[in-house]
């Protein structure tokens, strides 16, 4: 039980529960806050700003500290910043490998493992690699860090409800109860929604698209294209969570076929495979990518990017028709296509989408890197502590 001090009323109820998330959540975001910067933000007053922080430090979810310099007149505001012993476990299986990570509160990558399985692991399979790290682990996490649950980014359909993943096509599963397997192994409070999703509202929080209420997010990968919609600053989930396959944005009425079964889909014609080959490399980092591509001048590589700009160029007007966003969010070799020819994709965006919607959207690379999934994933397993820190 909190107990106020004398002569300060603090909110009661669920307003109380409200202000507290809102206050966490702003440090979490921000990273760094002074009292008076989040009396300003959350529109209460200065005691009640008080208490409350006073209530969130108790609990061990927030420390303060005096501001850095002396050059403020009057009496300083205390700075207040996220714990990062409060923290996180983030998974993201992929065709050839699972990553495990530790992000701490206010969004910064502790620890991060990729175990490479060299073919696509099965569900099981996945759940196991990722439960036998976290054991590894253990002795540390239980020492040093206070773990809030596990965020599980998978490249598919997931029911956000019950972290069942319907069906992830590039991965082979069907049906597969993820949340439910890795909670059993591991005893922590599972979540698992898609990859690009989750991408998309890390770069809201701490990337690309920070200060935007309305962006898009698109990723581009060995598993094909996916996305995210922000939409006044909220997640569009859709019915089941599976809103956001921009991959399957028709492109090419008369196209190859697709694996969902439709002919022409985006990632049909924009695909990382055919710009490898041509440059003779492995998959690698997308980074390695994107300096290839700088530094060829093999004109039919310079053909092929210039192809997959324009199918993308079209797809993305139907972005830009539809949403309206203030950002596109590139990622993976879709930033690496967008780099390789500075001005084009927008150029063909402008061309072909209305005007007015068209003249507010800037195209962005990615800004987290190689991080984004481990950000992403935490995001899941902080959610309820965001949502109700008092219950934690």
């Amino acid at each position: 039980m909190t107990i106020e001090p004398e002569g300060i009323a603090a909110p009661a109820g669920d307003q109380r529960t409200t202000s507290l998330s809102r206050l966490l959540t702003l440090v979490h975001q921000h990273g760094m806050l002074s009292r008076a910067q989040l009396t300003r933000l959350t529109g209460l007053n200065r005691s009640t700003v008080g208490v409350l922080i006073g209530q969130l430090v108790a609990d061990g979810l927030v420390f303060e500290s005096a501001p850095a310099g002396g050059t403020q007149v009057g009496r300083p505001s205390p700075e207040v910043r996220p714990n990062p012993g409060v923290a996180a476990l983030a998974v993201n299986p992929e065709v050839d490998a699972v990553t495990i990570g530790l992000v701490g509160l206010g969004g910064r990558v502790i620890k991060k493992i990729r175990y490479n399985t060299g073919r696509i692991p099965t569900a099981a399979e996945a759940v196991n690699i990722a439960a036998a790290v976290i054991a590894g682990m253990r002795g540390e996490l239980d020492s040093d860090y206070r773990v809030v649950g596990i965020g599980v980014a998978v490249p598919g359909l997931v029911t956000a409800a019950d972290g069942m993943v319907r069906h992830a096509p590039h991965l082979g599963w069907h049906g597969e109860p993820v949340a439910e397997l890795l909670a059993d192994a591991c005893g922590y409070p599972t979540a698992v929604s898609n990859d690009a999703s989750l991408a998309a509202e890390a770069e809201l929080v701490f990337g690309a698209a920070a200060g935007s209420r309305n962006a898009v997010y698109l990723n581009g990968g060995a598993s094909g294209i996916g996305g995210g919609i922000i939409s006044e600053g909220r997640l569009l989930a859709g019915a089941s969570g599976f809103a956001g396959e921009f991959g399957h944005t028709l492109v090419r009425s008369n196209g190859a076929r697709c694996h969902c079964g439709a002919l022409g889909c985006l990632q049909t014609e924009v695909r990382r495979a055919p710009l490898l080959d041509l440059l003779g490399l492995d998959a690698g980092e997308p980074g390695e990518l994107a300096g290839a591509l700088g530094a060829s001048t093999d004109p039919l590589v310079a053909a092929e990017v210039r192809r997959q700009l324009g199918f993308l160029a079209i797809a993305l007007r139907t972005v830009v028709n539809v949403f309206n966003p203030e950002a596109i969010v590139l990622d993976g070799f879709l930033a690496a296509l967008d780099a390789a020819a500075p001005g084009e994709l927008a150029a063909g965006v402008a061309a072909q989408a209305l005007e007015e919607p068209a003249a507010q959207v800037a195209i962005r690379p990615a800004a987290l890197g190689a991080d984004l999934m481990m950000v992403g994933a935490a995001e899941l397993a902080f959610a309820p502590l965001l949502a109700d820190p008092s219950a934690a």
